[in-house]
């Protein structure tokens, strides 16, 4: 396969983060707006936003045996059309029951994205420029985040604006269905695969768990975790919030937003520039730094009132250090350290973990942050993000530049 037809495909595939950033975060606009228009506690909001996550984990936890099953394609098709009627379904939902449930179906296929998508890039890519594709996902993500942001702000204020936020990715999930139906090939790995066993050789669940094999699923499980208890997906689905408690409201306080969606843009340019040079551990090692300081300083802030400006400029600080970090580099490493054979349902089952915390994270951000406060919220984020460094530092791999067959070998599996 040449260059060419290596990220054309790798563009095609990323179209699912791009839709995943869509629905992470074209739900943070409308979040006042749809509290308002059915009149739901802290509480019930954070439900209807935290009810995605549930279906990440719904959708990451099946994805892996759909995948081997199936294959990778047909998943692909499958996450398209439930992107598309999901959207629809929000848009359209008058009661907030009927919001809980198509916002559980956007995050079926959100989590088997977040799947399919690194692990299908994974297997398609040379060695030496895998780190940089499988980062594409992570890009897109902070594309659709960006571009969320941007459909927020411009939408705001109208008629039942929360209706047309959450429409947006149906139109981009069209897109996504039409590209994976006529121009996504099926995995070459997972082909010879059926052609070695007959249908896709069969992995235990519990294999996932004993001896070695256990101990490298616990560290790419471990990571992910740590990927979403640092705080990420909070300050995303709660950014205008987060601001209005600084003392900026309405639509500067969304516009605001817009910048920390475009500061994890540029960030994860970064992360793309510097994976496969300086090594995924080193980028693990910087983030974490980084993201440490910049909680302590919002801790700091929020305890002491500190300036607007000066949380602003944390938050993005933050969320550039995450973006070139944690953000793609986990989806890298996971997707290396886990061999063929089971790496589908391994990267399902940390997945899966992941979207977990996520849950957690955002159902109980905006608990924290209205009764307990900023500095509480921030602090907590802040010593994870310690644990996070010290985590790297000790158990994760360097795996730059070597094939998938060679990291296998090294961790003894």
């Amino acid at each position: 396969m040449n260059n060419l037809s290596v990220y054309r495909i790798t563009f095609i595939a990323v179209l699912g983060g791009f839709l995943f950033g869509l629905n992470m975060a074209g739900i943070s606009g409308a979040v006042t707006s749809v509290q308002e228009a059915f009149s739901l506690s802290d509480g019930g909001i954070g439900l209807i936003v935290s009810m995605l996550t549930i279906g990440c984990l719904f959708g990451a936890l099946l994805s892996g045996n759909l995948a081997d099953r199936f294959g990778r394609r047909n998943l692909f098709l499958a996450i398209a059309v439930l992107f598309v009627v999901s959207s629809l379904g929000c848009a359209l939902a008058n009661d907030p029951a009927v919001l809980m449930v198509f916002r559980f179906l956007a995050g079926l296929a959100v989590g088997a994205d977040s799947v399919i998508g690194p692990m299908y890039i994974s297997e398609i890519a040379p060695a030496e420029k895998r780190g940089r594709l499988v980062s594409f996902q992570q890009f897109a993500i902070t594309i659709g985040i960006l571009v969320a942001y941007m459909f927020d702000f411009f939408l705001l204020g109208r008629s039942e604006d929360w209706r047309w936020m959450l429409a947006v990715p149906a139109l981009f999930g069209m897109l996504f269905l039409i590209g994976a139906c006529f121009s996504l090939p099926e995995s070459p790995r997972w082909k010879r695969g059926c052609a070695l066993s007959g249908d896709g050789e069969k992995v235990s669940y519990w294999e996932l768990f004993r001896g070695k094999t256990g101990r490298v699923v616990l560290i790419g499980t471990l990571l992910a975790a740590f990927q979403q208890i640092t705080g990420i997906n909070a300050v995303i689905n709660y950014a205008p919030i987060i601001f209005e408690h600084t003392g900026v409201g309405g639509g500067v306080a969304l516009l605001q937003s817009c910048l920390v969606g475009l500061i994890n843009f540029l960030a994860t340019i970064v992360a793309l520039w510097l994976v496969d040079t300086k090594g995924r551990k080193t980028l693990l090692l910087w983030g974490a730094a980084g993201m440490i300081l910049s909680l302590g300083y919002l801790t700091g802030s929020f305890l002491l009132d500190g300036p607007e400006l000066g949380v602003l400029v944390a938050l993005l600080v933050y969320i550039a250090c995450f973006a070139a970090s944690f953000a793609p580099v986990m989806w890298v490493v996971t997707s290396e350290i886990f061999p063929d054979r089971i790496r589908a349902r391994a990267l399902s089952l940390s997945t899966c973990v992941s979207w977990i915390c996520t849950f957690l994270t955002v159902q109980f951000s905006p608990a924290i942050l209205n009764s307990l406060g900023g500095a509480v919220l921030f602090s907590i984020f802040g010593i994870f993000a310690l644990l996070a460094f010290f985590f790297v530092k000790c158990w994760i791999p360097e795996t730059k530049g070597k094939t998938l067959e060679q990291i296998e070998q090294e961790m003894g599996l």
